[in-house]
This record gives C-alpha cells, sequence and structure tokens, in this order.
C-alpha cells in the first residue's frame, strides 16, 4: 500500500486535509472494512494526486487548462478506478458485493467508455471551467455552506450566490449540448426539443408523453436531471453521474457531514441554545464536583461508624474528605478523588469487634467493607488482578490532519452478544462527523456507537470495532471511558 504523497506547499498540505476525509467516506462505501476503506483510500488518493499533477504540469506547459474534473471528485473516481484495479488483481472479496456486480456490469463501462456516451453530468462538468466547477460540486454535492465555499476558493462572499446561480446556467447549457451531441434515436431527438422547454419552466409540469418516455429511457432522463435547477435534484444528478456506484449514498453521508458540522445534527437537547464552547467544560466540572462531594461524604460516614477509639486518627485515615485534595475532583481520567496511602507509622491499626487488629484497606475500594472481613495486613486486589474482565478495548489513531482525524476503537468481548452498544468520552471537545460499521449519537463529550444490522452478533471472546472521522483543535487525546453495553471495559 503507497504512502500518502508529501503535499508540495502549504495550499496543497491545506488541499489534503480538506479532500481527506471525502475520498475516505466514498472508500468507506465501496469496501467490507474499515482497513481495507483506509487502504483503497489511501492508494486511490495518491492515484489521483499523481493525476492532478500530471494535468497541471501538462496545462503549465500548453498554455491552456485541459478538461478535468475538479479534485474532490477527480479523487473520488480515482477511488472507482482503484477499485476496479483491485478486482483485477483479485482483491475483490475486500469490496463491496454490490460493488462488484456494477464493475463487472455495462454500467461501470460507460464511464470510461467513449466520451460521446459517457454520462452527461461527468461531462458537463468538465467542460466548465476550473474554479466553476469546483463551486459547483463544493456546493452542490457536499453541501458546505456558500461562505464555506467563499472561503476556500477566495470569493467574495457577498457575491458567491450570484456566481452559483451563474455557474448552474452554465452547467445546464453544457448538460443541454452534450445531450444533442450523444449518439440517439429517432425517438430520443424529436423529445430534446421538448425536454429543454419543460426543464426551463419553473411550474413542474410534464406531459404524461414525455414522462413515459422519461420512464423508458435512461439517456434522456439522466439529460433531463441535468437541465431541470428547479426542484434540488442537481446535487443526486452530479454524484450520480460523476462517481457512478454508490453516489447517492455518498451525497447522503456528505449531507448528514454538513449537518453535524453546522449543529443541527446535534441531539435535541442540545438544541436548546445557541452553540457554547465552554458550556460542556463548566458541565463536566460541575458534575465531577457533586460526584466527589457525595463519595467523600458516604467515605466520612463510613469511617465515622467504625468501632473503636480512631477519632484522634481521623484526618489521617485514607477516604476522608482531607485526601480529597489530592487530585482535581474535574479530572476526566478519575471519577472518584484519590485518596493518599497511610505512610507507615501514621496511624495504628484499628480493631475489630473480637478484638483482633486489622488493616484498613486503603484506597482500593471506594466503598469499604465491613471491618473485619479484611485479611491483617493484606491489601485488596485490583478488581482487573482478580476477575477477568468483560471486555477490553484498544483504540487507535489511524491518522490526523490539521483539523481532523481518523480513529478506530476495537473491543473483544468474553461473552456473547447479539447487539451491541459502545460509549466513550473525548477530553479534547472533539467531535465525531462520520462513522462505518456502527451508527453514532454524541452529547457534549460522550459518544455512543450501535451496531449496524449486520454486525449485531458478536460470539464469546469475539471482536467488533467501528472507524470513524471526527475533529479536533488544539489538542487531540486519546479517548477513554470505554463501556459495551453499560458495562466498564478495560483497555488491552
Amino acid at each position: 500500500m503507497p504512502d500518502l504523497p508529501t503535499p508540495q506547499d502549504a495550499a496543497e498540505a491545506a488541499l489534503f486535509s480538506e479532500c481527506w476525509d471525502a475520498v475516505l467516506s466514498y472508500a468507506d462505501l465501496c469496501t467490507a472494512g474499515s482497513t481495507a476503506a483506509t487502504e483503497l483510500a489511501t492508494e486511490a488518493f495518491s492515484l489521483g494526486m499523481r493525476e492532478a499533477r500530471e494535468a497541471e504540469a501538462v496545462a503549465h506547459g500548453a498554455g491552456r487548462r485541459p478538461a478535468r474534473l475538479p479534485r474532490i471528485p477527480l479523487l473520488l473516481t480515482a477511488v472507482r478506478t482503484t477499485a476496479a484495479e483491485w478486482e483485477t488483481r483479485g482483491l475483490g472479496h475486500r469490496l463491496d458485493p454490490d460493488l462488484r456486480l456494477w464493475l463487472n456490469s455495462d454500467k461501470a463501462a460507460r464511464y470510461t467508455g467513449p466520451p460521446l456516451q459517457r454520462p452527461i453530468a461527468l461531462r458537463g462538468l468538465r467542460d466548465l471551467q476550473a474554479a466553476d466547477a469546483e463551486l459547483l460540486w463544493l456546493a452542490e454535492v457536499e453541501a458546505l455552506p456558500l461562505s464555506a465555499v467563499a472561503r476556500r476558493l477566495g470569493l467574495d462572499p457577498s457575491t458567491v450566490g450570484d456566481e452559483l446561480a451563474q455557474v448552474r446556467g452554465l452547467f445546464r447549457d453544457r448538460s443541454h449540448r452534450n445531450h444533442l451531441d450523444m449518439p440517439m434515436d429517432a425517438q430520443c431527438r424529436s423529445y430534446a426539443r421538448l425536454l429543454d422547454a419543460v426543464t426551463r419552466s419553473t411550474s413542474g409540469e410534464t406531459p404524461d408523453d414525455l414522462s413515459h418516455h422519461l420512464a423508458r429511457c435512461r439517456q434522456c432522463a439522466e439529460a433531463a436531471a441535468c437541465l431541470r435547477l428547479q426542484g434540488g435534484g442537481l446535487p443526486a444528478a452530479l454524484a450520480g453521474g460523476v462517481i457512478g456506484w454508490g453516489g447517492l449514498a455518498y451525497l447522503e453521508r456528505r449531507r448528514r457531514a454538513a449537518e453535524v458540522r453546522l449543529g443541527s445534527g446535534r441531539p435535541a437537547a442540545l438544541e436548546s441554545g445557541p452553540p457554547n464552547p465552554g458550556a460542556h467544560k463548566a458541565k463536566v466540572v460541575r458534575n465531577g464536583l457533586l460526584v466527589a462531594a457525595v463519595l467523600v461524604s458516604l467515605l466520612a460516614l463510613a469511617v465515622s461508624m467504625m468501632p473503636g477509639d480512631d477519632t484522634g486518627n481521623s484526618a489521617a485515615k485514607p477516604g476522608t474528605s482531607a485526601s480529597a485534595d489530592g487530585e482535581p475532583v474535574a479530572n476526566p481520567n478519575s471519577s472518584v478523588p484519590a485518596a493518599t496511602s497511610r505512610a507507615p507509622g501514621s496511624a495504628g491499626p484499628s480493631r475489630t469487634a473480637g478484638g483482633n487488629p486489622s488493616e484498613s484497606t486503603g484506597a482500593k475500594n471506594s466503598d469499604p467493607e465491613p471491618q473485619g472481613t479484611s485479611s491483617a495486613g493484606a491489601e485488596e486486589p485490583e478488581p482487573s488482578e482478580s476477575v477477568t474482565p468483560f471486555c477490553q478495548v484498544a483504540y487507535t489513531l489511524v491518522n490526523q490532519w490539521p483539523d481532523g482525524f481518523q480513529g478506530e476503537v476495537t473491543l473483544t468481548t468474553t461473552e456473547a452478544l447479539s447487539d451491541w452498544r459502545v460509549t466513550w468520552s473525548f477530553k479534547d471537545g472533539q467531535k465525531v462527523t462520520q462513522m462505518w460499521d456502527g451508527s453514532y449519537t454524541q452529547s457534549g463529550a460522550k459518544v455512543t456507537a450501535s451496531a449496524a444490522d449486520y454486525n449485531k452478533s458478536v460470539p464469546a471472546h469475539g471482536s467488533l470495532s467501528v472507524g470513524f472521522l471526527a475533529s479536533w483543535q488544539g489538542r487531540n487525546a486519546p479517548a477513554y471511558d470505554f463501556s459495551l453495553n453499560g458495562r466498564e471495559c478495560v483497555k488491552s
């Protein structure tokens, strides 16, 4: 598997970070697992960047720009090309079964066959100027806000809406010309003028005879989707016509990713007010203080109820409120304040009801056993040392770029599962934007991943995993506090 190419300059480095999540998102649709998705995306990314650099070199030498796709759709078609190469090289078992069927059908041949027979949307987008094609794709398919599109392309935010409307008109004109240039039978040609007139109308009414024809003729139906700028069908026409297999699924993923970026994809409980980055941190601190106060109170109560003359040494005993200062209560690594161990000789052993000395169990257990149950002079073992954990977890940072990263969570369970739900938390405000091999919700720092329909069952001592994309700023500390179906997991 090739490594990702090295950016040639700062502009290309920024472009890498903007394109990688799109490439990985489509590669995940094309493959049967997160590992294969990463490998396919990396190989395709290298191929696509090499093609883009060669095209730019030719353009500089010839003094004009050759017809080519914008950067993101160029990389997406490289994913499709790489998947076809995998099928040829005997790696088809790593691809989605439906994609394999498509690659071996006449549908795939349309995208690499004679230019006049290729999908109209693919030809129309290639015919546009580079900046116009980029604007159309980012706004329609990637679903970026116009302000973000303007910032990325260096356009005036106040006029980018008008420019997009003009580009849509140019794309329509190119698509109409390309439709007329395609080889077609007499019936299709007889409907070409009517199709142009109907799709220009804002009424949306289509004569019955033309509707029947569009239901039977794929070529004219594709043309109608590209020609009709009203009704919101242009993104689907672009995604399906340029990418091919999985185009509509990719479009849906990018829509969901855009909603998450804009905040509309958050749970309803978080939509009651404007986004407040400090609100979650304050909530964590408040909850931590509350938990710490309750636990310290319980421990103090337990100590006060112990028989024997211990009142004079209560300040030196573990588990009292004085030991709660050993670690900040808002530390996300510890939900219980750490109690300091008793120094040798700082306090004598307490006595049990039978009069036999017995050492206190210290901070090993936040809920101390009643006096007389512990062995003299022996500490209780850690739970992980005496009990086989229900599940073990491995968190992997697969890849990282300036404002995002790819992660993977793999768990091994000792029990058979018929369904599963995994939760974890982030320390630094990371936000999950996409997930595969499962669905997700996120509330503040806590992420909940639920099983997909095809991977709910896990055998005893089997494993499950989910991959995801997320954003980060400042720091990107590993996730923590993992649980499986509500039961705590230990790190493997």
